[in-house]
Formats: C-alpha cells, structure tokens, sequence
C-alpha cells in the first residue's frame, strides 16, 4: 500500500503590467505569498516582500491584492473566466502596521461601550487584532442602488460580525441598523473603472464582493467614499476585522527564503529568453547571485566600473562612442525605477497600483522636452512630479533638479543622492516603482 503523500497540483496563470503570461504548476495548498516567491525565483528579481498578486476582474472593473496567506488554487475556483492574477508590487501592503494614525482618521474610530472612548490612539491596531475587544468604523459612504445608477448617502458602521447601515440618521440603536454586508464570506475590491460607468458620486469607489459569487453584480454592494483617506479607512479596517492576527504574522515575519521547490520535478526555471540573472565573474568560473542584497550591489558595480572603463577611454582618445557624456544619457535605461516614454497619466496608474507610500517613485522622459526626465513620486497620499533638466558644464553634461544647484553626471547618482538626501524633495526616494517582465 503505497503510503506516499500525493500532491494535487494545479495550473495557474499570472500576468505581468506588460501583457506577458507565466504559467506555473502549483501544489493546492501554496500561498500567495509562495507564489510571488517562486515568480520572484523565476523571474531574477529582487525580492523585498512587496510583491503579490492581484485578483483582477477587467468586465466587473474590480481588482484586489490577494492576502499573503491565502490559497491560490482557492482564489481560482471562485474566479470568472475573464478574471486573471497579475504580479504587482504594493508597497502599502502593510504600511497601516508602520504607521497606523494614517489610516484611521480619529472621527471614524469609535469603541464598544464599556471602554468610554479611553483607549489611547497607540493601542488602536491592538485592538482590531485582539479578537475580544470590539473597535467599530463609522462615517458616511454612498451605497448605489442594486440594478439602478442612484446612489443613497447612509450611515455605516463596520463591525466585526459585518457592515451596517442606519436606517434611522446616525442611530446605533440595534433596531436601527441593517446588515448589508458580512466580512467572513466577503472580499473587499478597488473599483478600478473610474466614476462614469456606475455614475458614481465621487472616485472613491469600493466593492464588497461575495466570494462564491463569480459575475453575479447583483450580490456585490457597490460603495462610494467621499476621500482618499476615507475610503483607505474603510477597506483597511475590513481587512484587519476579517483576518486579524494572521495579517501581522505575515507582516512581522517576512520570509526571505526561497520557495519551497520540493514539489517540482524539473529545475524551476525562467523560460523567458531576455530575462537576466545576477552573475559573480571574480572567481575562476561564474556564478549565480541568488542573495537580492548581493545581487543589487553587484548591479550597482557594474554602473560604477562602465563610468570607470568610459572614463578611461575617454583620457586615452579613444573613438569610443562611450564617453561620459554619451553614457550619461543611457545607462538610467539598466535601473527598474526608470520606464522611458510612458504618459503622465500611466505614471499616475502605476504609482497609485503599487500603494501610494511617501518616497515610491519612477523615473520617466518627459513629454514637453526632448532632452529632458521627470520624477514622479508619492508624498502624503499625492502624485507630484519634478522635472529634471540637462545642464552644461565645461563641455559635459550634467543633470539637475534644482536648477542647477545640484548637479549629477548621470541618472544614478541622481536617485542614489536623493535615496539618501531630501533636497528640494518633500521626502527621500525610497521604493523604486517596477514593471517586471514574466
């Protein structure tokens, strides 16, 4: 009697921002946070957890990042089949753990009774993760009307046991509220479709979709906040009452290892042909950098010894076309952070998609002038942008933005002096914003 464990594996794909597939066979119980380390291993990136994946509903216009512990091949049995699993980085997985008085604004916090109002702000997360005590969000959302386009502002208080509303102003009295949602068999979705489709009254759309549900729109609550922070409130708090404890153990405990690649029979890797992996070449024979920190010094090396080996081309009269100056204007197009000709609004998209957390930022061409780069970057929940300009200096061009004040030979030491220094930023560049290729 063979005694052997058997794996059920399944097929699932994900897609990156670029349009390409992976497909990957997956044993039924590995996790999101599992996958993303085994795309991370295929795919040579660095892996810093913020990676995840993203259950993406293009016709329903819904998109949510799936929780770290949850089962993939789950997630896929509920799923239409025009919805799919993009690879993302969100930097603002876990921000509220860091810095929690960002996202739970005073007024929409309150407590059961028997606490009076007296706990302190410092114990707020405590609170939503102790399963005893009874933290409730409360404040105004929109609701739309189930099959028509009119919304109706009401009252709503988010417990643990559910979503409420007041049938009755800002009463909390039991005979009062109506349940309109549960959290246990619900997950909570960006509506990403802007406010046109579903006429809504402010951008600040969110759904709370049941998970048996596949495309039925009349089981899912369509809801409309009336600001950024607000709304941030309200789908932070439903993550934190409907999975509690398990979210700080996957953020207090991230996992730096590689996947577990027991399950597979063949070496798992990249089948892309342009993918590239980080080489060590100072021994005898080449090797492969699997550490992400070594890895992204040794990339760093390789900037420094090209200006180097230019440099000294250039002292030699050398015909080179790979001069400091000429070098200068391409070697930011190697850096994850810089995306090329991509639209102001597309800058926008991929910042918001990626968590808008104070210092995640990319570097672009700029539209208006040829010669010139913008950094867009995120500070305080907003979009702002800042145009590098080239200047010239004794014949070489050098590349500044604070008119000149500042000046760096090349992209790189732009982004790693403002890594380090705020300058004329309103904070220092901290999370590059990466479009990976699968």
């Amino acid at each position: 009697m063979d005694l052997a464990k058997h794996v059920t594996m399944e097929i699932v794909k994900v897609w990156s921002e670029d349009g390409a597939g992976k497909v990957v066979e997956i044993p039924a119980d590995m996790t999101a946070r599992d996958v993303c380390q085994l795309l991370v291993y295929k795919s040579h990136c660095v892996d810093d957890n913020a990676w995840t994946l993203v259950e993406h509903h293009p016709i329903l216009g819904l998109e949510r990042c799936l929780e770290d512990h949850e089962l993939v091949v789950q997630v896929q049995a509920s799923m239409s089949s025009d919805s799919k699993f993009l690879f993302r980085k969100n930097y603002a997985k876990y921000e509220f753990f860091r810095n929690p008085l960002n996202f739970f604004p005073e007024q929409m916090v309150a407590w059961c009774q028997e606490s009076d109002g007296t706990i302190p702000q410092s114990q707020l997360l405590q609170n939503f993760l102790n399963s005893s005590s009874c933290p409730e969000i409360q404040g105004y959302l929109y609701a739309k009307d189930p099959g028509r386009k009119s919304w109706k502002k009401l009252y709503m208080f988010l417990r643990r046991s559910g979503l409420y509303f007041s049938t009755k102003g800002t009463s909390k009295e039991p005979r009062h509220l109506q349940l309109l949602s549960d959290l246990d068999d619900s997950n909570i979705f960006t509506v990403i479709t802007g406010r046109k489709l579903h006429n809504a009254p402010a951008d600040f759309q969110f759904c709370i979709k049941p998970s048996k549900a596949r495309g039925d729109c009349k089981e899912m609550k369509m809801l409309c906040a009336e600001d950024e922070q607000s709304r941030t409130c309200w789908m932070t708090a439903f993550r934190l009452l409907k999975h509690g404890i398990v979210l700080y153990k996957s953020y207090s405990v991230p996992q730096h290892r590689k996947p577990n690649l027991s399950h597979f029979s063949t070496p798992v890797r990249s089948v892309s042909e342009n993918s590239l992996v980080a080489m060590d070449f100072s021994g005898r024979t080449g090797r492969v950098i699997d550490n992400p920190v070594e890895a992204q010094s040794a990339a760093l090396e390789e900037g420094q010894t090209w200006r180097k080996r230019s440099q000294r081309m250039n002292v030699l009269g050398s015909s080179s076309p790979l001069h400091p100056s000429s070098l200068s204007t391409v070697i930011h197009r190697t850096q994850v952070w810089f995306h090329g000709r991509i639209m102001r609004e597309e800058a926008h998209k991929m910042i918001i998609q990626q968590g808008q957390v104070d210092g995640l930022f990319l570097l672009r061409d700029s539209q208006s002038n040829p010669k010139a780069f913008v950094l867009t970057m995120c500070h305080h929940q907003k979009i702002k942008h800042f145009q590098i300009l080239p200047c010239e200096e004794d014949g070489q061009v050098f590349f500044s933005l604070d008119d000149g004040a500042t000046k760096f030979t090349d992209l790189i030491h732009l982004v790693d002096f403002y890594q380090l220094n705020r300058g004329v930023l309103p904070c220092k560049l901290k999370h590059p914003c990466t479009a990976v290729a699968l």
